[in-house]
C-alpha cells in the first residue's frame, strides 16, 4: 500500500487539475483501427488535458522542459495530452479498454461516446470493460447517472487497485476533491458490483490478450500484452503523461502518481525492455493514434509513432 507521503503527493495532484476548461471546437471523431495478427484494436481519442510541466513534474527543472518543449515544437510551456481508450476485438470478443473522461475534465474531453459510435460498437455489444486504474479519466464513461453504461459487459480491474480504492482508510482526511474522485472510482466498481472480476498479474483477458502489472502510478495499475500471429502490443496505459519530456527524462515524475519512485522504477524498466526489444506500444496519453516505438537516446528515449497502417 502507498504511504502516507505518497498519498499526500496524490492529493497535491488532484488539486492542480482543473474540473472545467475553456470551450473547444471538436475537429473529426478520433477514431483509428489496426490489425496485431488476428486481433484488431482501435484507438479512441476521447480528448485532451492540458498540463504544465513545471507544475506537474518533479525531476525535471523548468531549463529542461522549456528545451525539451521547443525541440517537440510545442509553443508556450503546457502540453495538451491526448486521453485515449481502446477496442480490442479478437475470437468474437469485444473489450473495451478505459471510459475516458466523460464530464470530469470539461469540454476538451468526453468524446467517448461518439467514437464507439463511429466504430460501429454499440455499448450491448461490449462484453468487456478493462480498466487499467481507476483514475476520473479512465472511468468517466463507464456510468452514467450512477448506473452501469454497458448493461452486458464484465468489469475487469486488478484486485490491488479495487482494494486502495475501496477502502475508506486511505482517504480519512484528505481533501474534498481527492474524496470525491474516490468516491467516482467507488461508485464505477460498485455499478458493476454484480458481474465484477478482480484480476491479478498475467491474468487472461482474452486468448492473445494478457493482464501486465505496472504499479507505481497507481497501486494496481495495469497493462495489457497482445499477442497474435508474431506481432504484439503492449498497451501501457499511464506509464508516460508529458511524452516531450518524461520520454527523454525518464526518472521526471507526475504528480498523480500515488507512488512516485516506484512509478519511476516501473517506467525504466518498461521504457529499456520496449526499446531493447523493439516492441510496439500505446499509451493512454502519448499523442493519438498513441501507437509507436521506443528507442534510446542519450541518456533517455526517443519515441517513434508507427507508420499509418492503411490495411488491418
Amino acid at each position: 500500500m502507498p504511504s502516507r507521503r505518497s498519498f499526500l503527493a496524490l492529493s497535491t495532484a488532484f488539486s492542480l487539475v482543473p474540473l472545467t476548461g475553456a470551450s473547444a471546437v471538436t475537429q473529426v471523431v478520433g477514431l483509428y483501427r489496426r490489425g496485431i495478427g488476428d486481433i484488431v484494436v482501435t484507438a479512441l481519442l476521447d480528448g485532451h488535458l492540458s498540463m504544465h510541466p513545471d507544475e506537474l513534474l518533479s525531476g525535471s527543472d523548468p531549463e529542461t522542459n522549456a528545451s525539451l518543449l521547443r525541440q517537440a515544437f510545442i509553443p508556450g510551456d503546457t502540453v495538451d495530452t491526448s486521453i485515449n481508450a481502446y477496442i480490442i476485438e479478437t475470437a468474437g470478443r469485444t473489450i473495451l479498454v478505459d471510459g475516458g473522461a466523460a464530464t470530469a475534465f470539461g469540454p476538451t474531453a468526453g468524446n467517448l461516446s461518439a467514437g464507439l459510435a463511429a466504430a460501429g460498437v454499440d455499448s450491448a455489444r461490449v462484453d468487456t470493460l478493462f480498466c487499467t486504474h481507476l483514475h476520473p479519466d479512465h472511468i468517466g464513461a463507464f456510468t452514467t447517472d450512477g448506473t452501469a453504461s454497458f448493461p452486458n459487459a464484465e468489469l475487469m480491474v486488478h484486485g490491488i487497485e479495487h482494494g486502495f480504492w475501496t477502502d475508506g482508510a486511505n482517504f480519512a482526511g484528505a481533501p474534498e476533491m481527492v474524496q470525491t474522485f474516490a468516491g467516482m472510482a467507488q461508485g464505477a466498481v460498485g455499478a458493476y458490483a454484480d458481474r465484477l472480476r478482480l484480476i491479478e498479474d498475467g491474468a487472461e483477458v482474452a486468448p492473445g490478450v494478457h493482464a501486465v502489472h505496472l504499479p507505481g502510478h497507481t497501486p494496481g495499475h495495469t497493462g495489457l500484452m497482445l499477442s497474435s500471429n508474431g506481432e504484439e502490443l503492449l498497451i501501457w496505459a499511464d506509464i508516460v503523461h508529458i511524452g516531450p519530456v518524461q520520454f527523454a527524462r525518464p526518472a521526471a515524475t507526475i504528480a498523480f502518481d500515488v507512488d512516485q519512485p516506484l512509478a519511476a522504477t516501473t517506467r525504466a524498466g518498461v521504457l529499456k525492455r520496449v526499446a531493447a526489444d523493439r516492441l510496439e506500444i500505446a499509451g493512454a496519453h502519448i499523442d493519438f493514434p498513441s501507437f509507436g516505438h521506443v528507442e534510446a537516446a542519450g541518456e533517455g528515449y526517443h519515441f517513434v509513432p508507427s507508420r499509418w497502417d492503411h490495411t488491418l
